[in-house]
Protein backbone atom coordinates (compact mmCIF):
# COMPACT_ATOMS: atom_id res chain seq x y z
CA UNK A 1 0.00 0.00 0.00
CA UNK A 2 1.58 3.27 -1.15
CA UNK A 3 1.11 6.20 1.24
CA UNK A 4 2.19 9.79 0.65
CA UNK A 5 3.14 11.71 3.81
CA UNK A 6 3.78 15.45 3.65
CA UNK A 7 4.45 18.59 5.66
CA UNK A 8 3.48 22.18 4.89
CA UNK A 9 3.73 25.42 6.88
CA UNK A 10 0.48 27.21 5.95
CA UNK A 11 1.74 30.61 7.14
CA UNK A 12 -0.78 32.04 9.61
CA UNK A 13 -3.97 30.21 8.72
CA UNK A 14 -6.25 32.18 11.01
CA UNK A 15 -10.04 32.07 11.03
CA UNK A 16 -12.17 35.07 10.13
CA UNK A 17 -14.50 35.28 13.09
CA UNK A 18 -13.60 35.24 16.77
CA UNK A 19 -16.82 36.14 18.52
CA UNK A 20 -20.09 34.40 19.28
CA UNK A 21 -23.65 35.65 19.39
CA UNK A 22 -27.23 34.88 18.44
CA UNK A 23 -29.88 36.46 16.27
CA UNK A 24 -32.99 36.90 18.40
CA UNK A 25 -35.31 37.30 15.42
CA UNK A 26 -34.44 33.83 14.12
CA UNK A 27 -35.00 32.32 17.55
CA UNK A 28 -38.44 33.94 17.69
CA UNK A 29 -39.37 32.89 14.16
CA UNK A 30 -39.54 36.48 12.96
CA UNK A 31 -39.16 36.80 9.17
CA UNK A 32 -38.25 40.48 9.35
CA UNK A 33 -34.54 40.09 10.02
CA UNK A 34 -32.48 42.75 11.77
CA UNK A 35 -29.00 41.97 13.06
CA UNK A 36 -27.20 43.96 15.76
CA UNK A 37 -23.73 43.12 17.06
CA UNK A 38 -22.87 44.17 20.58
CA UNK A 39 -19.63 43.82 22.49
CA UNK A 40 -20.79 44.51 26.03
CA UNK A 41 -19.88 41.13 27.50
CA UNK A 42 -16.15 40.28 27.30
CA UNK A 43 -17.03 36.59 27.69
CA UNK A 44 -18.77 36.59 24.32
CA UNK A 45 -15.92 37.81 22.15
CA UNK A 46 -12.14 37.74 22.00
CA UNK A 47 -9.79 40.20 20.37
CA UNK A 48 -6.75 38.33 19.10
CA UNK A 49 -3.57 40.35 19.18
CA UNK A 50 0.17 39.75 19.11
CA UNK A 51 2.82 42.34 20.00
CA UNK A 52 0.10 44.99 20.13
CA UNK A 53 -1.26 44.27 16.64
CA UNK A 54 -4.64 42.78 15.78
CA UNK A 55 -4.48 39.24 14.43
CA UNK A 56 -6.43 39.09 11.18
CA UNK A 57 -7.66 36.25 9.01
CA UNK A 58 -5.40 34.92 6.26
CA UNK A 59 -5.82 36.76 2.99
CA UNK A 60 -8.26 35.01 0.67
CA UNK A 61 -5.89 35.03 -2.31
CA UNK A 62 -3.10 33.53 -0.21
CA UNK A 63 -5.50 30.93 1.20
CA UNK A 64 -6.50 29.95 -2.33
CA UNK A 65 -2.83 29.53 -3.24
CA UNK A 66 -1.99 27.19 -0.38
CA UNK A 67 -5.17 25.23 -1.07
CA UNK A 68 -4.18 24.83 -4.72
CA UNK A 69 -0.74 23.60 -3.72
CA UNK A 70 -2.20 21.05 -1.32
CA UNK A 71 -4.62 19.78 -3.96
CA UNK A 72 -1.71 19.42 -6.39
CA UNK A 73 0.27 17.43 -3.80
CA UNK A 74 -2.69 15.15 -3.06
CA UNK A 75 -0.88 13.42 -0.19
CA UNK A 76 -2.63 10.92 2.05
CA UNK A 77 -1.44 12.40 5.35
CA UNK A 78 -0.43 16.06 5.68
CA UNK A 79 1.22 17.56 8.75
CA UNK A 80 0.52 21.31 8.85
CA UNK A 81 1.96 24.17 10.87
CA UNK A 82 0.79 27.70 11.70
CA UNK A 83 -2.94 26.95 12.03
CA UNK A 84 -4.99 28.89 14.56
CA UNK A 85 -7.21 26.12 15.91
CA UNK A 86 -9.17 22.99 14.98
CA UNK A 87 -12.26 24.88 13.68
CA UNK A 88 -9.98 26.89 11.37
CA UNK A 89 -8.40 23.68 10.06
CA UNK A 90 -11.79 22.03 9.60
CA UNK A 91 -13.20 25.08 7.80
CA UNK A 92 -10.15 25.21 5.52
CA UNK A 93 -10.53 21.52 4.64
CA UNK A 94 -14.27 21.80 4.09
CA UNK A 95 -14.31 25.06 2.13
CA UNK A 96 -10.99 25.23 0.29
CA UNK A 97 -10.04 21.56 -0.04
CA UNK A 98 -13.61 20.36 -0.75
CA UNK A 99 -13.43 17.88 2.13
CA UNK A 100 -10.40 16.05 0.73
CA UNK A 101 -9.35 14.99 4.23
CA UNK A 102 -12.12 13.40 6.34
CA UNK A 103 -9.87 13.23 9.42
CA UNK A 104 -8.44 16.33 11.09
CA UNK A 105 -6.45 16.61 14.32
CA UNK A 106 -5.12 19.56 16.30
CA UNK A 107 -4.52 20.28 19.99
CA UNK A 108 -4.24 23.86 21.22
CA UNK A 109 -0.64 24.75 22.02
CA UNK A 110 1.09 27.48 24.00
CA UNK A 111 2.18 29.92 21.31
CA UNK A 112 1.38 33.62 21.91
CA UNK A 113 0.80 34.05 18.17
CA UNK A 114 -1.95 31.41 18.43
CA UNK A 115 -0.33 29.16 15.83
CA UNK A 116 -0.58 25.39 16.28
CA UNK A 117 0.36 22.20 14.46
CA UNK A 118 -2.22 19.82 13.05
CA UNK A 119 -2.82 16.85 10.78
CA UNK A 120 -5.08 16.32 7.76
CA UNK A 121 -5.56 12.69 6.76
CA UNK A 122 -7.41 10.56 4.24
CA UNK A 123 -6.60 7.57 6.44
CA UNK A 124 -8.28 7.02 9.81
CA UNK A 125 -6.60 8.53 12.84
CA UNK A 126 -6.19 6.45 15.99
CA UNK A 127 -4.75 7.67 19.27
CA UNK A 128 -3.78 11.33 19.57
CA UNK A 129 -1.22 12.58 22.09
CA UNK A 130 -0.15 16.16 22.74
CA UNK A 131 3.21 16.99 24.31
CA UNK A 132 2.35 20.65 24.87
CA UNK A 133 3.10 20.30 28.59
CA UNK A 134 6.48 18.58 28.15
CA UNK A 135 9.36 20.44 29.80
CA UNK A 136 13.14 20.51 29.67
CA UNK A 137 15.19 19.66 32.80
CA UNK A 138 16.70 23.17 32.75
CA UNK A 139 13.21 24.69 33.15
CA UNK A 140 11.01 21.94 34.59
CA UNK A 141 8.09 24.27 35.37
CA UNK A 142 7.77 25.72 31.85
CA UNK A 143 6.50 24.02 28.66
CA UNK A 144 9.32 23.67 26.14
CA UNK A 145 7.09 23.44 23.06
CA UNK A 146 5.16 26.55 22.16
CA UNK A 147 3.67 24.86 19.06
CA UNK A 148 3.43 21.35 20.50
CA UNK A 149 4.87 18.02 19.48
CA UNK A 150 1.74 16.28 18.21
CA UNK A 151 1.78 12.47 18.15
CA UNK A 152 -0.81 10.86 15.85
CA UNK A 153 -1.46 7.21 15.01
CA UNK A 154 -2.36 6.58 11.36
CA UNK A 155 -4.46 3.47 10.75
CA UNK A 156 -5.19 1.37 7.68
CA UNK A 157 -8.47 2.14 5.86
CA UNK A 158 -10.33 -0.62 7.73
CA UNK A 159 -8.92 0.45 11.12
CA UNK A 160 -7.47 -3.00 11.74
CA UNK A 161 -3.86 -2.00 12.31
CA UNK A 162 -1.59 0.98 12.86
CA UNK A 163 0.41 1.80 9.75
CA UNK A 164 2.76 4.27 11.45
CA UNK A 165 2.94 7.00 14.07
CA UNK A 166 3.46 10.60 13.02
CA UNK A 167 5.16 13.25 15.18
CA UNK A 168 4.50 16.79 13.93
CA UNK A 169 6.26 19.82 15.37
CA UNK A 170 7.25 23.43 14.70
CA UNK A 171 10.43 24.40 16.48
CA UNK A 172 11.50 27.85 17.68
CA UNK A 173 12.05 30.33 14.85
CA UNK A 174 15.23 32.28 14.21
CA UNK A 175 13.35 35.55 14.49
CA UNK A 176 14.94 38.18 16.76
CA UNK A 177 12.73 41.08 17.84
CA UNK A 178 13.87 44.58 16.79
CA UNK A 179 14.34 45.61 20.44
CA UNK A 180 16.62 42.62 21.17
CA UNK A 181 20.37 42.44 20.90
CA UNK A 182 20.89 40.47 17.65
CA UNK A 183 23.66 38.32 19.16
CA UNK A 184 22.02 37.44 22.47
CA UNK A 185 18.63 37.17 20.74
CA UNK A 186 19.97 34.55 18.34
CA UNK A 187 21.64 32.69 21.21
CA UNK A 188 18.33 32.63 23.08
CA UNK A 189 16.42 31.30 20.07
CA UNK A 190 19.08 28.68 19.32
CA UNK A 191 19.10 27.50 22.93
CA UNK A 192 15.33 27.05 22.90
CA UNK A 193 15.46 25.15 19.61
CA UNK A 194 18.25 22.92 20.95
CA UNK A 195 16.26 22.12 24.09
CA UNK A 196 13.17 21.37 22.01
CA UNK A 197 15.25 18.94 19.95
CA UNK A 198 16.52 17.29 23.14
CA UNK A 199 13.00 16.78 24.46
CA UNK A 200 11.89 15.55 21.03
CA UNK A 201 14.56 12.85 21.17
CA UNK A 202 13.47 11.91 24.69
CA UNK A 203 9.81 11.62 23.68
CA UNK A 204 10.60 9.54 20.60
CA UNK A 205 12.75 7.17 22.66
CA UNK A 206 9.98 6.81 25.23
CA UNK A 207 7.20 6.28 22.70
CA UNK A 208 8.87 4.07 20.08
CA UNK A 209 10.99 0.94 19.76
CA UNK A 210 13.93 0.19 17.45
CA UNK A 211 11.59 -1.61 15.02
CA UNK A 212 8.77 0.97 15.19
CA UNK A 213 7.30 2.60 12.10
CA UNK A 214 7.27 6.34 12.77
CA UNK A 215 8.03 9.66 11.15
CA UNK A 216 9.13 12.98 12.65
CA UNK A 217 8.35 15.94 10.45
CA UNK A 218 7.49 19.62 10.43
CA UNK A 219 9.05 23.07 10.32
CA UNK A 220 12.34 22.73 12.20
CA UNK A 221 13.42 26.34 11.55
CA UNK A 222 16.99 25.18 11.05
CA UNK A 223 19.06 23.11 8.64
CA UNK A 224 19.51 19.35 9.10
CA UNK A 225 23.22 19.96 9.79
CA UNK A 226 22.57 22.45 12.59
CA UNK A 227 23.93 21.80 16.07
CA UNK A 228 20.50 22.78 17.39
CA UNK A 229 18.86 19.77 15.73
CA UNK A 230 21.68 17.36 16.52
CA UNK A 231 19.95 15.75 19.54
CA UNK A 232 17.50 13.87 17.31
CA UNK A 233 19.29 14.08 13.94
CA UNK A 234 22.48 12.50 15.28
CA UNK A 235 20.85 10.31 17.92
CA UNK A 236 22.49 6.87 17.82
CA UNK A 237 19.53 5.43 19.68
CA UNK A 238 16.98 6.69 17.15
CA UNK A 239 19.04 6.34 13.94
CA UNK A 240 16.66 8.56 11.99
CA UNK A 241 16.97 8.75 8.21
CA UNK A 242 16.52 12.00 6.27
CA UNK A 243 13.63 11.25 3.92
CA UNK A 244 14.46 14.22 1.67
CA UNK A 245 18.07 13.37 0.81
CA UNK A 246 17.15 12.50 -2.78
CA UNK A 247 14.05 14.68 -3.09
CA UNK A 248 13.09 16.01 -6.51
CA UNK A 249 11.52 19.38 -7.28
CA UNK A 250 8.08 19.52 -8.85
CA UNK A 251 9.26 22.39 -11.05
CA UNK A 252 12.54 24.29 -11.55
CA UNK A 253 13.01 27.20 -9.13
CA UNK A 254 12.68 30.80 -10.25
CA UNK A 255 15.92 32.41 -11.34
CA UNK A 256 17.79 34.14 -8.58
CA UNK A 257 21.25 35.70 -8.23
CA UNK A 258 22.97 33.84 -6.77
CA UNK A 259 20.93 30.69 -7.43
CA UNK A 260 20.19 28.17 -4.67
CA UNK A 261 23.32 26.13 -3.88
CA UNK A 262 21.23 22.95 -3.81
CA UNK A 263 17.69 21.86 -4.76
CA UNK A 264 17.18 20.76 -1.14
CA UNK A 265 15.57 23.90 0.27
CA UNK A 266 12.09 24.92 1.38
CA UNK A 267 12.60 28.38 2.89
CA UNK A 268 14.08 31.49 1.29
CA UNK A 269 15.03 34.54 3.32
CA UNK A 270 16.51 37.74 1.91
CA UNK A 271 17.66 40.53 4.18
CA UNK A 272 17.90 44.01 2.70
CA UNK A 273 21.11 44.40 0.72
CA UNK A 274 22.09 40.76 1.29
CA UNK A 275 21.95 37.71 -0.98
CA UNK A 276 19.09 35.31 -0.37
CA UNK A 277 19.57 32.37 1.99
CA UNK A 278 18.09 29.02 0.99
CA UNK A 279 17.57 26.44 3.72
CA UNK A 280 15.79 23.13 4.25
CA UNK A 281 13.66 24.13 7.22
CA UNK A 282 10.82 21.72 6.44
CA UNK A 283 11.98 18.18 7.06
CA UNK A 284 10.87 14.54 7.17
CA UNK A 285 12.80 12.07 9.34
CA UNK A 286 11.99 8.39 9.03
CA UNK A 287 12.54 5.51 11.41
CA UNK A 288 14.75 2.71 10.12
CA UNK A 289 11.70 0.57 9.40
CA UNK A 290 9.99 3.24 7.29
CA UNK A 291 13.20 4.30 5.55
CA UNK A 292 13.45 0.81 4.03
CA UNK A 293 10.00 1.33 2.52
CA UNK A 294 10.56 4.74 0.95
CA UNK A 295 10.11 4.92 -2.83
CA UNK A 296 10.24 8.66 -3.57
CA UNK A 297 10.50 12.19 -2.13
CA UNK A 298 9.36 15.56 -3.44
CA UNK A 299 9.57 19.29 -2.77
CA UNK A 300 6.58 21.27 -4.08
CA UNK A 301 8.46 24.17 -5.62
CA UNK A 302 6.94 27.65 -5.53
CA UNK A 303 6.35 29.80 -8.61
CA UNK A 304 7.29 33.13 -6.98
CA UNK A 305 10.56 33.81 -5.18
CA UNK A 306 8.66 35.15 -2.18
CA UNK A 307 6.41 32.11 -2.02
CA UNK A 308 2.90 31.17 -3.10
CA UNK A 309 0.60 31.75 -0.14
CA UNK A 310 3.40 30.69 2.21
CA UNK A 311 7.10 31.44 2.53
CA UNK A 312 7.68 27.68 2.90
CA UNK A 313 7.52 24.98 0.24
CA UNK A 314 5.77 21.69 1.09
CA UNK A 315 7.61 18.38 1.18
CA UNK A 316 6.43 14.79 0.99
CA UNK A 317 7.66 11.22 0.77
CA UNK A 318 6.11 8.09 -0.71
CA UNK A 319 6.23 4.92 1.37
CA UNK A 320 5.15 1.37 0.64
CA UNK A 321 3.61 0.42 3.97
Amino acid sequence: MLVKIGSFNLNNLFSRFNFKGRIEAILAGDTGLSVTYTFDNPEEYAIRSFMGRLVKEKDEAATALIARRILEMDVDVLAVQEVEDLPALQHFNRTWLKGLYPFQALVEGNDPRLIDVGVLSKLPIGALTSWRFASHPAEPDSPIFSRDLLEVEILDPRRRKRLFTLFNTHLKSQYVAPNENPITGKQRADLTRRRQAEVTERVLLERTRPNSAFVLLGDMNDSPESDCLAPFVQSRALELVNGLTTARETRPPRRDNPPPPSPLWTHRYKASGQPARYELFDQIWLSQKLALRQTAAWIGRREKLGGDGSDHDPVWVVLDV
